[in-house]
């Protein structure tokens, strides 16, 4: 069976200011695949993540070389509208970032953006992100009290259902669980697993137990450089390359 690639990284290069962050990056990443992205600190992991939906333009310092196709055109054309591309290519971030408003106004936030008013179809759009981001029977009496009454796990599947609401076609996840208790970081690790039927997710963590236990793929990077990227049972059991396995045995880190 071929699987359908969503997303090409082509030679992508990227400066802050003369400082040199990613270094002719090439991937692949597949339709409703997990894929994750391990590696040290400061290896250009979470650089790379922000690349793919365009976070990286909000620094004035940044400078950009190659591609990244998605659906059949370079995201970093001239004619690409970021606001368009971020709902298409969503992103949960490290730190629960609710907005001050209630759980309701919170998810429906793209939404209204858009100039949706129709309140069946909010409500509707409510019910469902919230169900897919296994937080509705936790929630779905307290909609309409703020957000940030919940818990730091709940903020985060919030988080999570406000990205559903747009229809995304892939998911960024910048450590999403690293700030929360095991306990939640699980729940969310299971939403994830739901989530990639109907969404392809790109995921930052320094957890290597996290990628073993729920990517179908894992890229190993370091110093800006994609090392080696292969099904995560092969990167885990047989990589390739020392470097590889010597970070997976936690031989550096």
């Amino acid at each position: 069976m071929t699987k359908e690639v969503v997303l090409t990284v082509s030679d992508l290069s990227l400066y802050y200011g003369k400082k040199k962050a990613l270094n002719n990056i090439n991937m692949t990443f597949y339709k409703n695949e997990i894929t994750s992205l391990i590696g040290p600190s400061g290896c250009g992991k979470s650089t790379l993540l922000r690349s793919i939906n365009r976070m990286n333009d909000l620094i004035p310092t940044v400078t950009i070389t190659g591609a990244i196709d998605y659906k059949g055109k370079n995201i970093y054309s001239p004619k690409i509208d970021t606001v368009d591309l971020r709902k298409e290519i969503g992103m949960v971030f490290q730190q629960p970032n609710p907005f001050p408003f209630s759980i309701y106004e919170n998810v429906v936030y793209g939404l209204r953006l858009k100039g949706v008013k129709d309140k069946a179809l909010l409500d509707e759009v409510v019910e469902n992100s919230l169900k897919a981001a296994n937080i509705w029977d936790e929630v779905k009496d307290i909609l309409h009290t703020s957000a940030l009454g919940l818990s730091g796990g709940q903020q985060q599947r919030v988080c999570i259902a406000r990205v559903l609401a747009v229809n995304p076609e892939i998911i960024l996840l910048d450590e999403a669980t690293s700030a929360l208790d095991p306990i939640s970081a699980g729940r969310i690790e299971e939403t994830l697993i739901e989530l990639r039927k109907d969404y392809t997710l790109i995921m930052v963590t320094h957890s290597m137990q996290q990628a073993s236990r729920i990517s179908d793929r894992t890229a190993f990077m370091l110093n800006g450089d994609v090392i080696e990227m292969d099904d995560t049972k092969k990167i885990f059991l047989n990589p390739e390359k020392k470097e590889t396995e010597d970070y997976v045995a936690g031989k550096f880190g």
